[in-house]
């Protein structure tokens, strides 16, 4: 997928994956993969950023866990951050409604 594709809408999937588990990076990364069927490679130089931005405004909290047998950060949602993800939420079926108005017009008669 380009990558300009995702600018803008990168804190939405980060706070979406960690939406109902805390998870350290590589696995926030592995989750995007997955749940977008592949179509989302995000490099790690992409997504630590992103956490610890996401965590300096307060949308995630993170601790050290170990992980199988490895010392990882793991992040978790705040509910600021619940409240952001439900912002972002509303905002992407508004943008989506509106592309689509104009991608796949209705048929006039």
């Amino acid at each position: 997928m380009n990558a300009d594709a995702l600018r803008g809408h990168m804190d939405a999937l980060l706070l979406s994956v960690l939406e109902h588990e805390p998870l350290h990076g590589y696995a926030i990364i592995e989750a995007l993969e997955e749940r977008s069927g592949g179509a989302l490679s995000v490099p790690t130089g992409t997504v630590y950023p992103a956490l610890r931005r996401l965590e300096r405004i307060g949308y995630l909290e993170s601790e050290w866990a170990t992980v199988g047998g490895r010392r990882r950060r793991t992040y978790r949602l705040t509910d600021a951050g619940r409240k952001a993800l439900a912002g972002e939420r509303s905002a992407w079926r508004a943008f989506t409604n509106a592309i689509s108005s104009v991608l796949i017009p209705k048929p006039t008669n």
